[in-house]
């Protein structure tokens, strides 16, 4: 008797495992944007028609995170035979150009996909600088780096007239942001905090500026209480970098003592030269 109970217990739990109604029919998706239900679904092939009591989907779970769209997701199951699936994306907060190529990269530096003509909707600045070394693997981003580009653009976005003048991005320096703006040609260096207040400062000065100096190779404001404006003509042996108090410039004074400084990177390749480096260090005085 107590054979013919264990066996028909059994049985009794095959058969409810094997109910139409305990099987997996059905994938909802939620909280897609960029990648469509069918991509979500197609990283989860081989889960229809499993148990809806066995199915592992916390290792379907670790599936879905392969994708590098994917930040975070959830799996529930919803009887009858049915799976939902909840993701969160990536949010692409700039273009990083890595050797050749350009590639979507996330807030955590992170490469979420090649960048290419499917992404053109994507009016994001590009980022230079973010491999510490020419001889380091072409996607291996450095952490300090990629950290101090999205702290700038993080900033920036609670401006949004300053964000949307951004071009382009250099931390090649970890400690110093470079920027480019739109139809802009200088240099702007903004160091590693107080990014609105020296942007905003730079773009209402710069009338003034382009009076002074036609045509600038980069404009340091990382001192607050002094600007510093290079000449590209100081490249070629001419007058080094000029130096102001924000009010002197203001008021049309002028130039103030002159400086020497480290040049930054070269225009060749935007914000960054070819091994996207920018200028390091202090300015000296002459």
């Amino acid at each position: 008797m107590l054979a013919l109970l264990i066996y028909g217990t059994y049985g009794a739990a095959s058969l409810a495992l094997s109910a139409e109604t305990l099987h997996i029919t059905r994938i909802t998706v939620t909280g897609n944007l960029r990648m469509s239900k069918g991509e979500v679904v197609a990283l989860l092939e081989g889960l229809r028609g499993e148990s809806m009591v066995t199915a592992n989907l916390e290792g379907w779970r670790r599936k879905l995170l392969s994708s590098p769209w994917v930040a975070d997701a959830a799996i529930r199951r919803v009887l009858p035979g049915t799976i939902a699936v909840s993701v969160s994306e990536r949010e692409p907060m700039g273009i990083a150009r890595l050797r050749d190529d350009l590639y979507l990269i996330d807030q955590r530096g992170t490469i979420v996909d090649q960048f290419g003509p499917n992404y053109a909707e994507f009016d994001l600045p590009m980022i230079d600088g973010l491999v510490s070394a020419p001889g380091d693997a072409p996607t291996l981003i450095d952490e300090s780096r990629a950290a101090l580009a999205a702290r700038l653009l993080a900033t920036l976005a609670r401006r949004p007239d300053l964000a949307g003048r951004l071009s382009q991005v250099d931390v090649s320096d970890p400690r110093d942001a470079v920027v480019i703006l739109k139809n802009d040609t200088a240099f702007v260096r903004l160091g590693e905090d107080a990014f609105i207040e020296r942007l905003q400062s730079y773009i209402e000065l710069a009338p003034t500026l382009r009076e002074r100096v036609s045509e600038i190779d980069y404009v340091d404001l990382r001192f607050d209480d002094r600007i510093y404006v290079k000449p590209v003509a100081a490249r070629e042996g001419q007058r080094g970098t000029a130096a102001a108090g924000k009010k002197d410039v203001a008021r049309s004074s002028g130039n103030g003592r002159g400086a020497k400084g480290k040049e930054p990177a070269a225009r060749s390749k935007g914000v960054a030269g070819d091994e996207g480096r920018a200028a390091r260090g202090g300015l000296e005085d002459e």
